[in-house]
């Protein structure tokens, strides 16, 4: 018995397997003061005998909240004398060029907690200032003695030569052995200096908070019988001990998400786009080649949600997903031009939709799907929790029919439309530039609301089919239980092809690969597999791509897998200039469990529960509609819009005009 756990703005979702498929699921609302408890809660639900799980696998938003919220440890950075701005100076770039009013989120460390340490490396190693090791114990004392409790330390081309910031650990661990230290040398050893300060100080602000919670966890599961620790899935779809992702929790930061993404590629063909939308956002994930991508340009805190550059960068793998806040809580309103408007901001679990009775007093998209019919009242979470249908229709009344002249059902559409139509767009975006046709992608839609969308986003993308996988409200928990034990590496090592060394990179590899070995050992996983990557450019280029290197494959070779590469991405090549690698990357990993995400044998019993009424446009409005207990619904059996069929964790919409069919697997796939 395995369970997934993945802890959302909203709801924290549960699933358990054994070799047969998903035995139990659950949903319970996400207890913000203190995560663990949900957590606690909810397995306790799930199943009655605990002790014979041997392994539960966890994803949270624990780190994202906390850079947004600003709740990690009071930290100070030490860089190389002249370099302490960097953080705020970043790369002097305007996102938005015309806005005379451009917002930046401002640094986790202060200026007056930034200090210019005297140390000099230069690009090639070589040590031109050596560390004044006296003023570095002397900060350290005076931090510790003003209340600071983690340090990072981002010394100029550290990624080359790390001496001096291992040596100025070593003295703060004398001097200050309570200071949380961490290197950029071992959290992002990479070129890029921005970059790697800002990923190096994310890691040490939340790195206290985050071991605490992940220690209380560990205790909460032992209170419950389940003896073995658990795992952490990693932003990149990787699972890590508790140990590791207590030393470097910005590998932890989107592992939520990446859990939806591995199981949509688990279950479906080998291209695809993966939609997953929860209480508070909406995550759209190209799948190419099986496995979904794979980026190492990720910003947290934008304040222009779909603007790069607005955010706080942090240089960690993550999948490569668009993430716009529009999900089940997030709010409407009527904007200053009288524009109907949803999201970002969401009602969370705390208060939560209006629907909900717990105190929310704004419209919701949750809110308007109930006045549109699509939910049921006495039936969301299998019945446990029943929303208040008539404080939703007041809500939407007052809030946006009224000012806008229109019925309070054309509001409800008007809100669930847009919520379609915004996703849709960042994911023709997001297909496009990674050199996909979204039109010619079946579409996998699975989270809380993501069946209740999904058919309005395929519509609008022109997708051919959604598919609702088993268990879609969990689906992201139920994809933790597909990733394999593994980590990823990075040295940095720039050079023109013709002049690289393949003695000198094979070495690189090999010590990369040594340590991922290691690492995995300590897991107890003996079989471990590597993936060599090189991060390569025409020379010139601001910005790299990334290309699997094969065994022999020097020097020639190489450069013709970077122009099969660079035509996928872009349908033409570069121009006639050299080639040059900037990064060398290893992606460790042990063997992907083998796992069964189907649902058991329908029970028996009538599938059709019933009729009622829900509103259809494109049908004249409300119209008699059947609705269906998915879990009684057998294998192959077709149901034609329009029709909704309902589960304990989400609700799939069918349509007029189109039709789902059961698949084998306990999927439902509609042929929009």
């Amino acid at each position: 018995m395995r369970i997934g756990v993945d802890i959302g703005g909203t709801f924290t979702d549960l699933c358990a397997l054994d070799e047969t498929g998903i035995v139990a699921v659950g949903k319970v609302l996400t207890t913000h003061d203190e995560p663990a408890r949900a957590v606690e809660e909810g397995l306790a639900a799930l199943l009655p005998d605990l002790g014979a799980v041997d392994q539960v696998v966890h994803g949270t938003t624990l780190v994202t909240n906390a850079l947004i919220e600003r709740t990690g440890s009071r930290t100070a950075l030490l860089a190389t004398a002249g370099f302490r701005d960097v953080l705020e100076m970043r790369r002097e770039h305007r996102y938005e060029l015309y806005d005379l009013h451009l917002e930046l989120p401002a640094p986790l460390v202060p200026r007056h907690l930034r200090f210019d340490v005297p140390e000099r490396i230069l690009a090639d190693g070589s040590v031109h200032i050596g560390l004044d090791e006296e003023f570095v114990a002397r900060l350290g004392r005076e931090l510790a003695d003003r209340g600071i409790e983690a340090v990072a330390v981002c010394f100029l081309h550290a990624f080359t030569n790390p001496a001096h910031e291992r040596r100025t650990a070593e003295i703060l661990a004398e001097v200050a052995p309570s200071l949380r230290v961490a290197l950029s040398s071992e959290v992002v050893p990479e070129i890029r200096e921005f970059e790697r300060a800002s990923t190096t100080v994310a890691n040490v602000y939340v790195q206290d908070l985050t071991e605490r919670y992940l220690r209380d966890l560990e205790q909460r599961l032992h209170r419950l019988g389940i003896t073995r620790a658990p795992h952490i899935m990693l932003s990149n779809g990787g699972l890590a001990t508790v140990d590791t992702a207590a030393r470097y929790p910005i590998r932890i930061l989107e592992s939520g998400p990446a859990g939806g993404a591995l199981a949509a590629a688990t279950l479906g063909p080998a291209d695809l786009l993966a939609f997953d939308m929860g209480g508070t956002t909406a995550k759209l994930c190209l799948i190419a080649g099986g496995a979904p991508l794979v980026t190492h340009e990720f910003e947290v805190d934008r304040k222009y949600r779909l603007l790069p550059g607005s955010g706080l960068p942090v240089r960690v793998p993550v999948t490569d997903m668009i993430e716009i806040g529009v999900g089940g809580g997030s709010i409407a309103r009527i904007d200053a031009l009288g524009l109907l408007t949803v999201g970002p901001d969401s009602a969370g679990s705390e208060p939560g939709p209006v629907c909900y009775g717990r105190g929310g007093a704004e419209p919701t998209v949750t809110d308007a799907d109930l006045v549109l019919g699509y939910l049921d009242p006495g039936y969301f979470l299998g019945g446990e929790m029943r929303l208040d249908a008539e404080a939703a229709r007041s809500v939407i009344r007052d809030r946006i029919a009224g000012p806008l002249g229109v019925s309070v059902e054309e509001a409800a559409w008007g809100i669930h439309t847009s919520v379609n139509e915004d996703m849709a767009n960042a994911a023709r975006v997001h297909a496009v530039e990674r050199g996909h046709d979204p039109a010619k992608l079946p579409m996998y839609t699975f989270g809380g609301a993501g069946p209740v969308h999904g058919v309005g986003v395929a519509r609008a993308l022109g997708a051919p089919s959604v598919v609702a996988p088993p268990a879609a409200g969990v689906l992201s928990a139920a994809g933790f239980l597909t990733a394999p034990l593994a980590f990823d590496f990075v040295r940095s090592a720039r050079a023109a092809v013709p002049d690289l060394a393949w003695e000198q990179v094979d070495a690189l590899f090999a010590e990369m690969e040594a340590e991922g070995a290691a690492l995995l050992a300590k897991s107890g996983v003996d079989e471990v597999a590597h993936r060599r990557i090189a991060e390569m450019r025409y020379a010139g280029q601001g910005y790299e791509i990334r290309v699997p290197v094969h065994d022999g494959e020097w020097p020639g070779t190489l450069i013709d897998e970077f122009t099969r590469t660079y035509r996928a991405l872009y349908r033409r090549t570069g121009p006639e200039v050299g080639v040059e690698v900037l990064n060398w990357r290893v992606v460790s990993s042990g063997p992907k469990p083998a796992v069964t995400l189907r649902l058991t044998a329908a029970s028996s019993g009538q599938a059709r529960k019933g009729t009622r009424q829900a509103y259809f446009p494109s049908a004249g409005g409300f119209v008699d509609t059947a609705v269906f207990d998915r879990y009684r619904l057998a294998a192959g059996t077709r149901v034609d819009g329009p029709a909704i069929v309902e589960e304990r964790e989400s609700t799939v919409v069918v349509p007029p005009g189109a039709h789902c069919v059961v698949r084998t697997d306990g999927a439902l796939e509609v042929t929009v």
